[in-house]
Formats: C-alpha cells, structure tokens, sequence
C-alpha cells in the first residue's frame, strides 16, 4: 500500500501525463463548481485556474446540448502563446491542461481517455471536498 496522501497520487498522475505529452506546461484538476482538487502548477494560481475551468466546461457541455453535437469530450482553447484545454473527468470533476506553443495536440488526444480513466479510479480515493 502506498504512503502517499490520494492528492499526492493525484499530482503524481499529472506529472506523468506532463512527461507522456510534448508541450503540457500546467494542469489542474477541479470539481465541477471549481474547487480546486489537485495541481501541478508553478506560473498559474491554482484555485483560480480550478474555478476559470468548471466555467470553461459548463459553458462548453451547454453549448454542446443546444447545438446537438452530442456529449462534450473536452474544450480546446488556443491562443497566441499556447493552449488552454478542459476535460470532463465523468460528470464531478475536471481536468484543465496549459500547454505551450508546441503541445501536441494529437498526443493528448492519444493520452487522455487513459489518463482520465485514471484520474476517475483515483479521485474515488480523494475525500469529498
């Protein structure tokens, strides 16, 4: 059995997909209303970026429903710098990455249903917030 605290297994979780995935500079993960649950971040506020990225995942899950496209699978915002991309992990929580310039988008595409898969394993352990 492992010692580390289910938050540390969480941050553990994201520094291996930062280290699979070219590019991926900070990610965040939060519930649904945007409490922070776990972070590995070092430029951005976490709690902010956990708040900013449930709004980013409601609007685009409505946005979604109206225009019947279906389910979201995730948001994808790129800027002039690099990106902001938000996936659902299952219906309470959420997975914001920040990537540079040169994030390999198909990459992450290849990564994430495994790494969100994980992510939903894992935050079973977390405590409720």
């Amino acid at each position: 059995m492992s010692s580390q605290t289910p938050t540390a297994v969480l941050v553990d979780e994201l520094k291996s997909l930062r280290d699979r995935v070219m590019g991926i500079s900070e990610s965040v993960i939060s519930t649904t209303d945007g409490l922070l649950v776990a972070a590995d971040t070092a430029a951005v506020h976490p709690e902010s970026a956990a708040a900013l990225s449930a709004a980013m995942l409601g609007l685009g899950r409505r946005t979604a429903a109206e225009v019947g496209v279906g389910g979201l699978r995730d948001v994808v915002t790129r800027c002039t710098s690099g990106y902001v991309v938000v996936l659902a992990i299952g219906e309470q929580a959420l997975l914001m990455i920040l990537g540079d310039e040169g994030l390999d988008i198909a990459g992450l595409h290849r990564e994430s249903p495994a790494t969100v898969r994980r992510l939903s394993e894992l935050l079973g352990m977390v405590p409720a917030v």
